[in-house]
């Protein structure tokens, strides 16, 4: 993160309510305060909180850009899911017990939801968990905070997800914002890229002699090549870990990868998610403003699979708060084009501010 904010990393451990526990990362400036929004943002599959630190940087350059209508913001967030970056570390055993086979995305919908209406308990730093020195602080309290919902692929839909847990927090939210989210027509799931996605994850390298040749070796491949470099080395330096793990207890030296092939490919498993996403998206969207934006290239979702999802899963354009697509990239857009995601980030944060005064407007001139 190379802008001037304070930074604080937190375990949440929501046991005995659900069993899996959550690392999160917060992000502040002391001159921001209690009226501006608070921003929450959730990861793709294969993915993890650091993840989105680029796209947070620029989102901040455009922000503090001088503007009449200032968007102002209260502090950040980046969440991970329960099996994916550290988290997946606080959770190795029990991911090999019961998660193996498939890891429904409502797990980090649940993971979201406890930790926005602190079900549990906040602990300072992200690793271990059962040392007795571990720090326990208050919980953070959402309750009087306007939360912005930012998510990518699978991290869109468990943001949605996250709104049919009791109690409700769907008046936290002011909006929702997805990026490339995987959803689409349920006969055309089983024939689209889960399929594809969980068969390249299983193959994939997950062993490298040192994070350093680890960042030589993606650099040389076309998947990583298109990737900004500030996302790859992120990849590289906080998404894997040392050598021997509970999945390698023989191999001694070298890292892999702090979310696992098998949880990588369990999670593309679960196609639960994106059905539930699709076959209710005008009841979500009633709920909570809906900002979706795609990539222009169609390469893991068809063209007509995004063109569906908004003219007719949503009923047509008019459902969202905003439709757009990005230049340049596919559906690793936050990983290809931080700045292009940030200018459509910031892009619906204005609408929403915009129509934020038109109602007050309206409101003051009926009075």
């Amino acid at each position: 993160m190379s802008s001037p904010l304070l930074s604080e990393s937190y375990t949440f451990d929501p046991r005995p309510y659900y069993p899996l526990v959550s690392t999160v990362k917060r992000f502040w400036d002391p001159s921001w305060t209690a009226d501006g929004l608070t921003l929450v943002f959730t990861h793709g599959t294969g993915f993890h909180k650091e993840q989105w630190e680029p796209t947070i940087d620029d989102l901040l350059e455009l922000i503090r850009q001088p503007s009449p209508n200032k968007i102002k913001v209260r502090e950040i967030w980046t969440i991970d899911a329960p099996n994916h970056g550290d988290a997946a570390i606080l959770n190795e055993k029990s991911l090999q017990h019961a998660y193996e086979a498939v890891f429904q995305w409502q797990e980090y919908a649940r993971s979201i939801h406890a930790f926005l209406t602190g079900r549990g308990r906040t602990l300072f730093g992200n690793l271990d968990l059962d040392s007795e020195n571990r720090a326990v602080m208050d919980n953070f309290d959402f309750s009087s905070h306007t939360i912005v919902g930012i998510g990518h692929s699978m991290g869109a839909i468990s943001l949605l997800l996250s709104l049919d847990f009791v109690p409700s927090i769907e008046s936290l939210f002011a909006s929702m914002i997805f990026v490339e989210p995987m959803t689409m027509e349920p006969v055309s799931g089983s024939k689209g890229p889960a399929k594809k996605l969980a068969s390249g994850s299983q193959s994939r390298r997950d062993i490298w002699p040192s994070a350093e040749e680890a960042y030589k070796m993606l650099k040389t491949r076309r998947t990583w090549q298109s990737w900004d470099d500030r996302v790859l080395k992120l990849f590289v330096e906080t998404g894997l870990r040392p050598l021997p793990t509970l999945n390698y207890p023989d191999v001694k030296d070298g890292v892999t990868l702090k979310c696992t092939r098998d949880q990588e490919t369990a999670t593309y498993r679960d196609t639960h998610g994106w059905v539930t996403m699709y076959r209710g998206l005008p009841s979500y969207a009633s709920r909570v403003r809906i900002h979706i934006y795609y990539g222009k290239i169609h390469d893991y979702i068809a063209g007509e699979f995004k063109e569906d999802v908004i003219n007719n899963a949503a009923g047509g354009p008019q459902n969202f708060a905003s439709v757009g697509y990005i230049d340049g990239v596919g559906h690793t857009a936050p990983q290809q084009s931080p700045r292009g995601v940030a200018e459509k980030i910031f892009e619906a944060l204005r609408i929403d501010e915009q129509d934020r005064n038109k109602t007050q407007g309206n409101l003051q001139a009926k009075l």
